[in-house]
């Protein structure tokens, strides 16, 4: 039975992927992506120690990876038959799953969602996104850090990054969802995803000047969480990181070297 703390979050951790096929669980020779180890620890793991030593966090869910894997692995096992974790079984898409366990919690309970992939974080990280994500008063908010920050750190990386007048921005895998509204914005992540091949779609939803504008490099990191809010009927936030290894998350084989790589230094 969960209890809930006011004020502290609930931390969502998303776990699947494509299981055995996925290229890093191939590589590390293990069920799925999330058990993937880094400095001898699996990847989940790791995030879910991170935030048990996070005094902003109170409930851990963990959602994914599938019940057959779980089955398999007897210190998640363990770690959910003590009620240390709870767990839900990961739907087709991580919007649907995150959209499906956020339905199932308090509207007026704080979660932070992040992903089992996300090696590197650590609970001054958690923190630091939790405090300043709960000061901007906004319904929904996203970490980034400054693109160049990130391969100022780590040159070899190769990061997604949002071109914004007044810099570029790589996405770190830190979403709050601190209000009822923010349930909308999980709707709409949903929508999203699963109109992504449909882009005209997503330029009507999200509004074609701003599109213009970005396209244009005219928008700024403020001006598109405004049009968002305006558009979409939520207030959406950011809070920009000022920890470059918060930006790096295992997506592939050459991220996972890296990360084990990065995770070996930090020891030294």
């Amino acid at each position: 039975m969960m209890t809930h703390h006011l004020n502290k979050f609930t931390a969502l951790v998303l776990a699947a992927d494509r299981g055995p096929n996925d290229p890093v669980a191939k590589a590390a020779g293990v069920l799925c992506k999330s058990l993937a180890p880094i400095d001898g620890i699996p990847m989940v793991f790791r995030v879910l120690s991170t935030l048990e030593d996070s005094p902003e966090i109170d409930e851990r869910i963990l959602c994914g990876p599938p019940k057959h894997i779980v089955d398999q692995e007897s210190d998640l096992q363990n770690l959910i038959e003590m009620e240390k974790v709870a767990w839900f079984e990961n739907l087709q898409t991580p919007s649907s799953s995150a959209y499906y366990v956020l339905q199932t919690l308090p509207e007026d309970v704080p979660v932070l969602l992040t992903t089992a992939d996300h090696a590197l974080l650590n609970a001054q990280m958690v923190d630091y996104f939790c405090r300043e994500a709960r000061a901007t008063e906004c319904d929904v908010v996203v970490g980034v850090a400054r693109h160049e920050d990130v391969m100022k750190a780590h040159p070899e990386t190769r990061r997604t990054a949002t071109r914004l007048k007044g810099g570029a921005y790589c996405g770190c895998n830190l979403f709050a969802f601190l209000t009822p509204g923010a349930r909308r914005a999980a709707d709409f992540w949903r929508q999203v995803e699963s109109e992504r091949k449909k882009p005209l779609r997503m330029i009507q939803k999200i509004g074609w000047f701003s599109v213009l504008r970005y396209l244009l490099g005219r928008l700024s990191l403020d001006d598109a969480l405004k049009s968002i809010s305006q558009r979409l009927g939520f207030k959406a936030g950011a809070v920009i990181m000022p920890f470059a290894d918060a930006a790096v998350d295992v997506d592939s084989v050459s991220d996972w070297e890296l990360v084990k790589k990065i995770a070996v230094e930090k020891q030294t």
